[in-house]
């Protein structure tokens, strides 16, 4: 074989080493691929079962005698938590539409949060006494009700705590950090513009002015007696006349009985079976799935990227 024909065959067999070599990357790529779709599928099945499992039985399936339907208030209440408004209501509708319901329970254990989110709930359980006068709700509290859970609270027919739960935080704060002289020590110049006057206001990296504190104290006055309305007219004359029960303080459950913030002692499981009379207990909790909340984070990823690439205008 001449050196001519020997070099042509060498190349021809890397050639052909480099085609096979290719087409097993190709067809590894495509195994990839497919046991990649393979494990989200089943990822995707596991998370539909498991939100399935999750859901309440349609109202009006519970064999037997009337019960008594649960709402649970657990964290922080915000528009984006499982103790957003949103949730809440839903939930209180199917347990007050319910025909076996006998009497309903907010169990809440809350260190507060939103007051538009609590003020939601609260006018949603007006109409719905007034719409099913023949229905009580009562309000349970376990470890924590405090600011927004107590705003809940207040709005129900009457309110039962552990005599060591911490009930109260009748208040208002706003909170944030000041860094006036921080730019300036580390030699960095801040440049901000805006139209308006006070578009800026309570910035950080700013002094306070008078207007903009006489602003914000005001606004959180308001708030506060907003507050102070809807448990005085929930409570009523159950009150103990004391000042200190809208200074924003706490007290043990036991305390809060001597000063009429809750009406008794006792669990659920107690107002169930002692106060409605119906011991059986049907949760009507509705809580966000695992799907709903990837959603929901997507959409709010996909626009705050919209919003970044507009621009910083705010």
């Amino acid at each position: 074989m001449t050196d001519q024909n020997s070099g042509q065959f060498e190349q021809s067999l890397v050639n052909q080493v480099a085609l096979e070599f290719l087409r097993e990357q190709r067809a590894a790529r495509r195994w990839g691929i497919f046991f990649k779709l393979l494990l989200a599928g089943y990822v995707l099945l596991f998370l539909v079962l498991y939100a399935g499992g999750k859901a309440e039985m349609p109202p009006g399936t519970f064999p037997g005698s009337r019960f008594t339907a649960l709402i649970d208030v657990d964290g922080v209440i915000s528009a984006d938590s499982d103790a957003s408004a949103d949730l809440i209501v839903s939930g209180l509708r199917a347990a007050f539409e319910n025909e076996r319901t006998a009497g309903v329970i907010v169990r809440i254990n809350s260190p507060g949060g939103s007051p538009v989110q609590a003020g939601y709930v609260v006018d949603e359980i007006h109409r719905l006494r007034g719409k099913y006068p023949g229905t009580p709700i009562y309000a349970v509290i376990t470890d924590l009700c405090a600011s927004g859970g107590y705003y809940i609270a207040a709005g129900t027919d009457r309110i039962y705590a552990d005599k060591a739960s911490i009930v109260g935080s009748i208040g208002v704060i706003m909170a944030g950090f000041g860094f006036v002289d921080a730019l300036s020590k580390l030699g960095i110049e801040r440049r901000v513009r805006h139209a308006g006057e006070n578009k800026g206001f309570m910035d950080p990296f700013q002094p306070l002015r008078e207007n903009e504190i006489a602003h914000i104290d005001g606004m959180l006055n308001e708030i506060h007696q907003q507050f102070i309305e809807v448990v005085t007219e929930g409570r009523g004359k159950r009150l103990k006349d004391d000042a200190a029960i809208f200074s924003g303080l706490v007290w043990t459950g036991e305390k809060s009985l001597e000063l009429g913030l809750v009406d008794g002692l006792g669990s659920a499981g107690y107002v169930a079976r002692e106060v409605i009379g119906a011991e059986e207990i049907v949760d009507f909790t509705r809580r966000e799935n695992y799907l709903d909340r990837f959603a929901r984070r997507m959409g709010a990823a996909l626009s705050e990227r919209i919003l970044s690439s507009a621009g910083p205008l705010q």
